[in-house]
């Protein structure tokens, strides 16, 4: 067996971190799990990630006919994107997906067309592909508490709403880790210091609930893990820790966006709060970059989120 991976990192027993190479390096995750000879693929990136899944299989010495299942934390595209591509080279593997996700992966069209609602057409097809169906026999739904099978450990589903309606955690007692998609936020390894490292929420839109993230959050915590393995992007130590900076970060930005509801300037001024908030919390874990490399660093996120909270607002009537 080959073990120096092109793509991949051992990260805890049996759990590999995968670079699925989209928007950048170190971005976006997929996670390969191996036991006793069987596979599972959590979260897969777009159609452009799946050759780095494969290369990564024939390097630790598997095939994709040893893949058993493709498991989904919820199904944007960033996640999602490439898992009718994992599912045609995988013949052996079930997905595994929230109740509400089934639909979209039996029939991808409507998850594309919101994304090209978004990005427009030729950026959704330069960035995720052609997205494909998936046969519903081979689709299993996951809610609270679905346990999956893999050699010697049993994966757990947790129903995380909050990011997303469609958005479950799986824990695995065997490394005490959390897989935890989006739910517990982004992680990105260029704000590490010698603080470890730092969390901030995603309120990519449109289904974000700080109420219902707020519980997800701490029913992960209670749970004890020693890690996290969020999607964006690989391990992370001291969940205590990282919990109160989350819950700290959210409440602010709640704050934030009740206090510009009306704002004429809405969009706008709530990117500039939402980079001052992030930027404070930088300060205080020891983060070098300035604010403007902060802001550029994070500039796809503070869109983002500040388009998720204004759905919400506006949800709120």
């Amino acid at each position: 067996m080959n073990t120096s991976l092109s793509f991949a990192k051992l990260v805890a027993d049996g759990v590999y971190t995968v670079d699925t190479g989209f928007e950048r390096d170190c971005f976006d995750a997929s996670y390969l799990i191996l036991d006793e000879g069987e596979a599972a693929f959590i979260d897969v990136g777009t159609n452009y990630s799946i050759p780095r899944l494969i290369q990564t299989l024939v390097e630790l010495g598997l095939t994709p006919v040893d893949v058993r299942y493709v498991i989904l934390t919820h199904i944007h595209l960033d996640h999602a994107g490439g898992a009718g591509e994992m599912m045609r080279l995988c013949p052996n593997a079930q997905l595994i997906v929230h109740s509400r996700g089934v639909r979209h992966m039996i029939e991808p069209s409507a998850l594309r067309l919101g994304a090209v609602a978004v990005y427009g057409e030729d950026a959704v097809h330069a960035a995720y592909g052609t997205l494909l169906p998936i046969d519903a026999l081979r689709i299993t739904e996951a809610g609270e508490g679905f346990e999956i099978p893999l050699g010697s450990r049993v994966l757990r589903c947790l129903d995380t709403p909050g990011h997303a309606k469609h958005h479950i955690a799986i824990w695995d007692a065997k490394s005490k880790g959390v897989f935890t998609g989006d739910t517990f936020g982004l992680s990105y390894r260029e704000f590490d210091t010698e603080k470890g490292g730092y969390v901030m929420p995603t309120t990519t839109p449109i289904q974000f609930d700080p109420v219902a993230l707020k519980d997800s959050v701490e029913r992960i915590a209670d749970l004890k893990p020693d890690c996290i393995f969020p999607t964006h992007f690989s391990r992370v130590d001291d969940i205590p820790k990282l919990k109160s900076l989350f819950l700290e970060q959210l409440e602010e930005m709640v704050s934030l966006a009740i206090g510009l509801k009306e704002d004429v300037q809405r969009h706008e001024n709530l990117k500039k709060g939402l980079l001052d908030i992030y930027v404070k919390h930088l300060n205080e874990h020891g983060c070098r970059f300035t604010k403007d490399q902060i802001a550029d660093f994070l500039k796809i996120d503070l869109e983002l989120n500040a388009q998720g909270i204004e759905v919400w607002l506006d949800k709120l009537g």
